[in-house]
C-alpha cells in the first residue's frame, strides 16, 4: 500500500494546516520526508523477511500473518486519533513522540527473542505510525501555501514511493547478507535523523481557538473491533478453519464495532468517523472501492514476495526487486491518469482502473511451478500497477468532492484509515497461502489471486453505481 500515491487523507491533511511551521519551509520539507520514510520503508521491507522471519523464529501461517497486521491494527484504527492528537497537544511535539515510538519498537524488533516480542514491536511501530504520519503532513502543509504547497506534497510523494521502493531491494540484500533483524536496524538512524531535524527546524505556531475534544473511546473501540475481526479471520481463513472461538472473535468484533458505530453517532461531529458522512452514497461507494482495491492491493504485496522466495528460489535481494516495477509505473502514469480524470470525471476511471487491475490478478493464473519471471509474473505486474495508476489519483479527487466542506477533512482521513484497514482484513484471510509448501503454495497462490480479481472488480462496480458522472477539478497537481 505504500507505493500507492498519498490517500485522500494524506493529501487533504497537507492541505487543511493553515498555521506556518517554519521560516525555512524546504527544511521542513525534508524533515517531514524522512520522518514518513520510517512508515513507509517499513510497509514494503518487512513483506520480504517474512520467510527468513519464519525460519528464525520457527513462526507458524498464522505468526507471519500477524508480522504483517500487527503493525495494520494499530494504524488503521488510530489514524484519525493521532491527527487529533496533533491539533490538542501540538503536530510538532506529536511528530516527535511518533517518530520515538517507532524507532523504539524497531530496535525491539531487531533484537525480539520470540514472536510474541517481535509482535508486540510491531505493533509499537504501528502506534508510531499512526501519530507521526497525519502530524507529518499537517505539518508540510502548515509550511507552504498556494502552488508551493501543491509543489511540496508532489515532492514528499514522489520521495515516499522512492523511499517505499528502494526498500524491498536493500531490506533484501540485507536478509541475505547480514540476517532478518537488519532490516529494523534501517529504522533507527533515520529515527534519530528526523526527531533531530524536527527538533531544529519545525517549530509549534500558537493554536487558535480551543481544539475538538478527543473521541478516545471511539478509538478504543475501533481497536478492539479490529483487533477481534483480524484474530477471527485469521485463524477461520488458516488450517483450523472456523472453530468455535473463530467465530465467537468475528461475532465479538461485529458486537464492538456495532458499539464504534453507537458512540459515533452520540458524539456527532466531533467523533472520529462522523456519521453524517455516510449520508452522501457517494461516500460510501468510495469507501467500499478503497476498502476492496487497496485490500487486493496489500494481499499482492505479500503474495508476492512471499511466492518467490518460498516457491520459486528467489533471494531476499531477487524477491524485493521483481516489485519494482510496480512503484516505477505508478510513479510514471499517475499525474497523466490524474489530469484524464480531470478532462472526463472520476467515475470513469475509478471504473476502468479497478477493471484493468481485476485483469492482472487473472493474469497471475500464469505463474506455475517452472515460471520464469519476465514471461509469467512481470505482466501481471505491470497491469495491475497499470490499473491502479488509474484509479489513485482519480479516487483522491472524488472522496474531497463527495462531501461537504465541513467533512472535507473528516472523509479523506476516514479514507486513509479505511485504505490500511482493507489491507489488513486482506492479510488475514491469506492463512491458506502462508500454510502451503510447494506445489500446493502455488494453488493456493492461485485462489487468493483469483478472489483479489473479484474484489477489484467489485471495486469497479462500486464506482459505478455510485460515483456521479461530473468532471471535477483534478487535485493530481498537489501530489
Amino acid at each position: 500500500m505504500s507505493w500507492a500515491n498519498p490517500t485522500s487523507g494524506d493529501v487533504c491533511a497537507a492541505r487543511s494546516a493553515a498555521a506556518s511551521y517554519c521560516d525555512r519551509p524546504a527544511l521542513v520539507l525534508v524533515t517531514c520526508i524522512v520522518a514518513s520514510s520510517l512508515a513507509f520503508v517499513d510497509g514494503s521491507v518487512v513483506n520480504v523477511g517474512l520467510p527468513a522471519i519464519g525460519r528464525s523464529l520457527g513462526a507458524g501461517a498464522a505468526d507471519l500473518q500477524w508480522v504483517v497486521n500487527a503493525y495494520l491494527l494499530p494504524l488503521s484504527a488510530l489514524l484519525l486519533l493521532g491527527g487529533g492528537l496533533g491539533d490538542r497537544f501540538g503536530r510538532r511535539g506529536m511528530l516527535i513522540a511518533g517518530v520515538a515510538i517507532f524507532g523504539v519498537g524497531s530496535t525491539v524488533c531487531a533484537v525480539a527473542p520470540s514472536v510474541t516480542a517481535l509482535l508486540a514491536a510491531r505493533a509499537l511501530q504501528g502506534v508510531g505510525a499512526a501519530l507521526l504520519l497525519p502530524n507529518s503532513l499537517a505539518i508540510l502543509g502548515g509550511a507552504f501555501s498556494g502552488e508551493a504547497r501543491g509543489r511540496a506534497v508532489g515532492t514528499w510523494s514522489a520521495a515516499s514511493a522512492a523511499a517505499a521502493a528502494v526498500g524491498p531491494v536493500l531490506g533484501g540484500w540485507m536478509i541475505d547478507v547480514i540476517g532478518w533483524r537488519a532490516i529494523f536496524l534501517i529504522n533507527i538512524p533515520l529515527a534519530a535523523a528526523a526527531i533531530l531535524m524536527a527538533m531544529l527546524f519545525v517549530r509549534e505556531p500558537r493554536r487558535m481557538g480551543d481544539p475538538a475534544p478527543l473521541d478516545v473511546g471511539g478509538a478504543l473501540l475501533a481497536s478492539f473491533s479490529l483487533a477481534a475481526l483480524t484474530w477471527g479471520l485469521t485463524v477461520g481463513a488458516g488450517r483450523a478453519g472456523w472453530t468455535l472461538s473463530a467465530m465467537a472473535a468475528v461475532a465479538a468484533g461485529a458486537a464492538l464495532l456495532s458499539g464504534f458505530l453507537w458512540v459515533e453517532k452520540a458524539r456527532g461531529d466531533h467523533a472520529m468517523m462522523p456519521l453524517a458522512l455516510f449520508a452522501s452514497s457517494e461516500f460510501v461507494g468510495l469507501t467500499i472501492l478503497t476498502a476492496l482495491l487497496y485490500g487486493a492491493l496489500g494481499a499482492l504485496l505479500v503474495l508476492v514476495p512471499y511466492l518467490l522466495i518460498q516457491a520459486m528460489g528467489f533471494s531476499g535481494t531477487a524477491a524485493g526487486a521483481a516489485l519494482l516495477p510496480f512503484p516505477v509505473v505508478l510513479a510514471l502514469s499517475s499525474r497523466a491518469m490524474g489530469g484524464i480524470a480531470g478532462r472526463s470525471g472520476t467515475r470513469l476511471p475509478l471504473t476502468i482502473g479497478p477493471a484493468i487491475v481485476a485483469a492482472g490478478f487473472l493474469l497471475l493464473l500464469r505463474v506455475q511451478p517452472g515460471s520464469d519471471y519476465w514471461t509469467g509474473l512481470l505482466p501481471a505486474m505491470l497491469v495491475i500497477s497499470l490499473g491502479m495508476a488509474g484509479a489513485v489519483a482519480p479516487l483522491t479527487t472524488a472522496v474531497l468532492t463527495s462531501v461537504d466542506a465541513r467533512h472535507m477533512g473528516s472523509a479523506s482521513g476516514l479514507n486513509s484509515a479505511v485504505a490500511r484497514t482493507g489491507g489488513l482484513i486482506a492479510t488475514a484471510l491469506l492463512g491458506g497461502l502462508f500454510a502451503a509448501r510447494g506445489v500446493e503454495l502455488f494453488g493456493a497462490f492461485h485462489v487468493a489471486a483469483v478472489a483479489c480479481a473479484i474484489a477489484a472488480l467489485a471495486a469497479g462496480a462500486a464506482a459505478f453505481l455510485f460515483v456521479r458522472k461530473r468532471v471535477v477539478p483534478s487535485l493530481q497537481s498537489a501530489q
